[in-house]
């Protein structure tokens, strides 16, 4: 839902903000980048210590796309447990409103909403399975008053008329409307295909092994780009360790 949402409000002109840690952050970025928008990662350490080390390729998707990396700490601080709630401020501080997908009770999360609120944003959430501990923040935001968020078209409600025709004018709305969604498959070069169809949700490959399987047909340099642009696409993942899954779609 985080890459979801985020790829069709980014489609739509909105930039979105979130913490480049593991889980719904990098989702949201996945997401940003997907519909083809602007993302702003707001670190807790400085800008040249890209935390968790995995997402380092991510971060570098991001300051291409013309996102931006964010952090109040000088350079070279390392990713200490205090930082990342202190951080909080500046991702709600920057924003319309603050969407919380997925929080538990005890989740960082709830300091990023607490900060939105006493800084007069809009609060959001994504209702979830009561019997989920990731859905206790999100249903009691949504009983304190957040609001329930199914689609994108209920954030976007929130704007008010004028921006919403600043960030989509109608003459681009039907142009936007066909790429607005993860699920909408765009068209991929033969050899972004050929890769793709080796990948699968469940089950990962290293980048070796790939090399291994294509390198009769394509060359190192080729099988790079792909997986490049097949990530920026939101097509696959990286995981640790150089290894890639197909993303669920």
């Amino acid at each position: 839902m985080a890459e979801r949402l985020a790829c069709d409000l980014a489609a739509r002109n909105l930039v979105v903000v979130s913490g480049l840690a593991r889980g719904v952050d990098s989702c949201a970025h996945r997401g940003a980048l997907a519909g083809r928008g602007k993302t702003v990662a707001i670190l807790g350490t400085g800008v040249d210590v890209i935390y968790p080390r995995e997402n380092q390729r991510l971060a570098d998707q991001i300051l291409a796309c013309g996102g931006a990396l964010v952090s109040e700490f000088p350079l070279q601080t390392f990713a200490a447990p205090q930082n990342f709630p202190i951080r909080n401020r500046i991702i709600s501080g920057l924003c319309f409103g603050v969407l919380v997908v997925e929080a538990g009770e005890y989740s960082g999360t709830r300091i990023t909403a607490r900060c939105a609120l006493e800084q007069s944003r809009e609060v959001f959430a994504v209702p979830g399975n009561v019997t989920n501990r990731g859905s206790w923040g999100p249903n009691t935001l949504i009983k304190q008053g957040a609001k329930l968020v199914a689609t994108w078209e209920d954030v976007w409600e929130e704007l008010s008329e004028g921006l919403r025709a600043q960030l989509t004018p109608p003459e681009d709305e039907s142009k936007r409307a066909t790429t607005a969604s993860l699920f909408v498959d765009e068209p991929l070069a033969p050899h972004e295909k050929r890769i793709l169809s080796l990948l699968r949700v469940d089950e990962a490959q290293h980048i070796d092994e790939l090399v291994e399987r294509l390198e009769a047909q394509l060359s190192s340099s080729e099988i790079f780009a792909a997986l490049f642009e097949l990530e920026l696409a939101g097509k696959i993942r990286q995981l640790p360790g150089k290894n890639f899954v197909k993303s669920f779609q």
